[in-house]
């Protein structure tokens, strides 16, 4: 009986772990520092920028990792993407906005939030 109990909850330990690495999956990486949080604005700034002049989004994507050169960065492609996301969605808030007032609101955010842009993003609204 014990063992089945022990198995039991060992089960739901790791189901439990699991759901929330997988929650956290769902946000954005944060930034460490405020030169991320000004590194993450100039990369609004440009992915606007491409979703304004309709450059092809997989275009977009090479692009940008040529401007930022984040090929060895998890964290900054992850940030990239994020950020491409936001910039490519077609009637979303980001399009409404200018590529400054969306490089303002994320930098104001980030600065604001220890780094979590979420909010900015789309992942909290």
């Amino acid at each position: 009986m014990r063992s089945r109990t022990a198995v039991f909850l060992a089960v739901v330990t790791l189901t439990a772990a699991a759901l929330t690495a997988a929650t956290g999956a769902l946000a954005a990486p944060r930034a460490e520092s405020a030169l991320e949080c000004g590194i993450a604005a100039d990369m609004a700034v440009v992915a606007h920028s491409l979703a304004h002049e309709e450059i092809q989004r997989q275009k977009a994507d090479i692009i940008m990792a040529r401007i930022y050169d984040v090929a060895e960065s998890e964290r900054g492609q992850a940030l990239m993407k994020e950020i491409l996301d936001a910039a490519y969605v077609p009637a979303g808030p980001v399009a409404q906005a200018t590529g400054q007032e969306f490089a303002q609101a994320l930098y104001s955010t980030c600065m604001k939030s220890g780094g979590d842009m979420d909010q900015v993003l789309g992942k909290k609204l």
